[in-house]
């Protein structure tokens, strides 16, 4: 099936295009909405504008729009009218759709694929959060994390990018302070700088950090896809 890929440069999304893809489905291009602000509860926001490096990347076209506001039902309009475009430009019959345990993303997503007459593919859908980062990782998934937002995850993980040493750690904190591990309820973003999927590895060439005592984001200011290849 001829699929769109719902893209936040984030290991979820990333991780489902490989999936999809594992299972015979083409995924024709990438659909990535630029929220309007971190208050978003449907959109991923830190670092957005760099899915295009990743995009190019994987040698996938990608279709951008900005969101008008972090009002949810706006934001579902601008995801019906990048589909749209999808459908007329690559011939989509469905989408892929990275969330993990979040009923409210999944059925606001499939309602705007039922208006178009899409269908969704969900190839991570309740799986087992603690297999699943493994299998990540195993994959050879790298990625860093550039936000979080939740008890037991401090300043020092912010532009960490996560080895198997780091997942032990990260399953034992969120035992303790009794987050998602795979940070599905916001407790953390991600960014994907190398996987199977890309020809090249994105190279992170300068950042900066902010922290409030809390919650902290890691703002990749310049990057680049690397020139060797993999």
């Amino acid at each position: 099936m001829n699929l769109a890929a719902l893209f936040s440069g984030g290991k979820d999304s990333t991780y489902s295009i490989f999936e999809a893809q594992n299972h015979g489905h083409t995924v024709k291009c990438l659909v990535t909405i630029l929220a309007s602000s971190e208050d978003s509860h449907l959109l991923h926001h830190p670092n957005i504008g760099l899915t295009s490096l990743q995009a190019k990347s994987m040698k996938i076209p990608q279709i951008t729009i900005t969101a008008k506001s972090s009002d949810t039902e706006s934001e579902l309009e601008n995801l019906k009218d990048a589909l749209s475009a999808a459908k007329k430009e690559y011939q989509i019959e469905g989408i892929v759709h990275g969330g993990i345990l979040s009923e409210f993303q999944k059925t606001k997503f499939e309602g705007v694929a039922k208006d178009l007459g899409l269908r969704v593919v969900s190839p991570l859908w309740q799986k087992n959060q603690k297999q699943y980062m493994r299998l990540l990782l195993d994959s050879g998934f790298e990625f860093i994390i550039i936000s979080v937002s939740t008890d037991g995850l401090d300043k020092s993980w912010l532009g960490k990018k996560i080895t198997k040493d780091d997942l032990g750690k990260l399953e034992q904190l969120s035992e303790k302070y009794k987050f998602n591990l795979s940070f599905e309820g916001g407790e953390a973003e991600t960014f994907v700088v190398n996987c199977p999927l890309f020809s090249n590895p994105i190279e992170i060439q300068d950042s900066s950090i902010s922290w409030d005592g809390y919650r902290g984001r890691f703002e990749i200011v310049r990057a680049k896809i690397k020139d060797n290849a993999r």
